[in-house]
This record gives C-alpha cells, structure tokens and sequence, in this order.
C-alpha cells in the first residue's frame, strides 16, 4: 500500500517537473522563443491551416490593441497581439513550420535550429518566376541588340568595299541631284556627304541579301520570342520528322533541293545561319556533286581535305613556320639553350 503511495507522488512530482519545464528546450531569439506557438494561438501540433487562421482571427480581434483604452491595459494588448501576430507567420508557412516543428522533436541541436531560422529569414524572398522572367529579358535584349551591332558591322564593312560602294554612290549622286533640283551651294559639304553616307548605306541594306550570323535581326530570333513559340516549334519538328520517314524512309520518295540542302548540311557539321551565308555558286556545286548522298560527301571531303594541305605546304609562311618549328622547336635543345 505505501509502494503504491510513493509510486503516485513520484509520477505526480514527475508531470509536474515535466509541465514547469517543458519550455526549457525552446531557444531566445528564434520562433516565438520561449513560448510554443501552438499555444499561444491555442491550437495542436495537428491543427490544419484554417484553424490556425480561425484561432488567430479570433484572438487577434481580442487582443488588438485599438480595442483597449487604458495605457496599461493597451501596453499588455501590444505585446500578446505581437506573440499571436508571431506564431501566426511561423505557421502558415508550410515550410516555417516545418522547420519549427523540427525543433520541438530535436531540441539538442541549437546551432542547426539557428541556422535555418535565420538563413530563411535572410534569404531574399522573391518569386522564382519573376526572376526568370527578368533574367530571358535581360538575355533578349543582349541578343536583339547584339544582332543589331553585328548587322551594322556588316554594313559598314560593304559601304567600305568599293566594287559596292561605287555602285552605291552612282544612286546616292542621282537622288541628291534630284533632291536639290537644279539649284546650287543650297547645302553644304558636310551636309552633302552625311547625305550620301544616308543613301549609299539605304542602297546597300535594300540591295544586299546579306545572311548568316549578320543577317538583318529580327524579333521572332529572340529568346522571349523562341520560348514562346516552343510548343509550336516542337510540334512543327514531331510532324517534319514523321514526314520524312513517311516520304523518303518509307515511300522513297526522291529528294528535293530543301532536303538536300538539309543533307548536305547535316553532314558538313553547319547551322542553318552558317549554310544559309555560303554563296549560290558554292550550293550549286554541292548539288552537282551530288554531296547529299553520303558516300560522295565522304569522297568530296578527302579531295578537299588534300588540296587544303597541299595549299597549306606550298604557303611560304607556313613553309617558314615549319622550318623555325625543326629549328627552333619544343624538345628541340640548341647552346643557345644552355
């Protein structure tokens, strides 16, 4: 009977050390620090999002500090509205919470349980998207704009080359004589040749096709754009793929010129921007070497590969290079070396 006596002190002195120091695990600083926030709205751990919404609706509206008149009375609303304010944004977020519910059921890690506090509350918090979206901004206008500069480029190299700038200035000398009608010294040197610089470059840009990788930009070439049009360009290459099989795998179908072209492409290693800057004779000669089918690309390429080294060995520059190489080389150890 006295076991049994003792045995109930012990379990009552045992809850009650338990309930005075339940708290002990809860740091300074962090969360709600030393209270639990599940209790200072007043709910369980197993509490849903609404009912922490309802709970803090509820004591919010109790506890704010508008709804008490007496400076005391108002001082003690503006710290408990402050705490249900507190727990309140560490458990609506899912992810806060996570981490809150982590430190109850691992109070032995006090710099771990820091650590994440304050890495989420340092962390910048924007919406992934809305970097992302910023970010294929920046990269499109860096593209558009790098486009421009390449295509400029292009164009002050022609206004430079004479065979085409003469032409050119036929045109320009023409429409400024037009445009003064018959009268003289109406404008002045500079003037006059700003004017032409205008119109022989105007004659260049209308008259040039020029392709490739200085080709005239253009907004669908941007990545915005690109990204855009994704699922159509992905749908459009699913049914181009199928339409080969179909046609040339299939039925046998003979080759057009595009799909030769595209061969021929495939087989030299080229972009479609690179292919396209290659000039009408060149493509005309692929096509009379019959260079799509493959085996004749393979032979045309062996001849091309020889005749580039027999240029590179008859070049005297690079004859030169050779000899100071045998002379002069690496591995090579001359008295001047020692």
């Amino acid at each position: 009977m006295i076991t049994r006596f003792k045995l109930c002190v012990l379990v009552g002195l045992a809850w009650h050390f338990i309930e005075v120091h339940s708290h002990d695990h809860l740091l300074e600083g962090i969360y709600c620090g030393k209270q639990n926030c599940y209790e200072v709205l007043g709910v369980t751990r197993e509490a849903t999002k609404n009912e922490i919404a309802k709970s803090y609706r509820q004591l919010a509206k109790k506890f704010h500090p508008d709804l008490h008149r007496k400076a005391e009375d108002k001082k003690i609303a503006e710290e408990k509205f402050k705490e249900i304010a507190t727990a309140y944004e560490i458990l609506r977020d899912d992810e806060e919470r996570s981490d809150y519910n982590y430190m109850l059921d691992n109070p032995q890690e006090y710099y771990a349980h820091y650590y994440r506090y304050y890495r989420r509350r340092m962390a910048p918090k924007v919406d992934v998207r809305i970097v992302l979206a910023v970010t294929i901004t920046l990269i499109s206008l860096v593209q558009y704009y790098s486009a421009w500069s390449k295509y400029d480029t292009a164009i002050k190299y022609f206004m430079s080359v004479p065979k085409y700038r003469n032409k050119a200035l036929e045109i320009a000398k023409e429409e400024i004589k037009e445009s003064q009608g018959g009268k003289k010294n109406r404008k002045s040197k500079a003037e006059l040749k700003s004017e032409q610089d205008k119109i022989i470059r105007r004659v260049i840009e209308e008259n040039m096709d020029i392709k490739g990788a200085y080709a005239k930009p253009e907004i669908v070439d941007i990545l915005w754009v690109q990204l855009i049009i994704l699922p159509y360009t992905i749908a459009y290459y699913i049914y181009w793929y199928l339409r080969w099989i179909w046609k040339y795998t299939i039925l046998k179908q003979p080759f057009g010129n595009e799909e030769k072209f595209y061969l021929i492409r495939k087989y030299m290693k080229m972009g479609p921007h690179q292919f396209d800057a290659i000039e009408e004779y060149e493509k005309k000669e692929y096509l009379d070497e019959e260079l799509w089918i493959k085996e004749n690309f393979k032979i045309w390429k062996e001849i091309k590969d020889e005749e580039a080294k027999k240029a590179l060995a008859d070049n005297n520059k690079y004859k030169q290079y050779r000899r100071y190489i045998k002379q002069h080389g690496i591995g090579r150890m001359t008295f001047d070396d020692s």
